[in-house]
């Protein structure tokens, strides 16, 4: 994400006096409650409204951020780590082509 849009969130909830509220667990329910709120624009069909998926998503990674910030953590640092660990649990030779979890490659 772009620095300008990481300082816009910042602003948003410190003008608003909104850090207040924003603890690990109440960032993390919130992360899951408008992640549901994504999965309900899939919920009985196929079709979708774009805006709609849009502004649910966006809810999603603003209250990430969030959680990055509150614990002080590097969104690059750590998505380059899971993905490391993902490419040894997911070789390419056993995984491409293949839905199956690592355990039952």
């Amino acid at each position: 994400m772009k620095q300008e849009t990481i300082d816009r969130i910042r602003k948003f909830t410190e003008d608003r006096d909104w850090d207040q509220f924003h603890s690990p667990s109440n960032l993390a329910k919130s992360i899951v409650i408008e992640a549901a709120e994504l999965l309900e624009c899939f919920q009985w069909s196929d079709e979708y409204d774009a805006q709609h998926v849009k502004e649910e998503l966006a809810d999603v990674i603003v209250y990430c951020q969030n959680l990055l910030d509150k614990l002080d953590l590097d969104v690059d640092e750590i998505v380059n780590m899971k993905m490391t660990m993902n490419e040894a649990k997911y070789p390419v030779a056993k995984a491409k082509g293949n839905a199956k979890k690592y355990d039952e490659l």
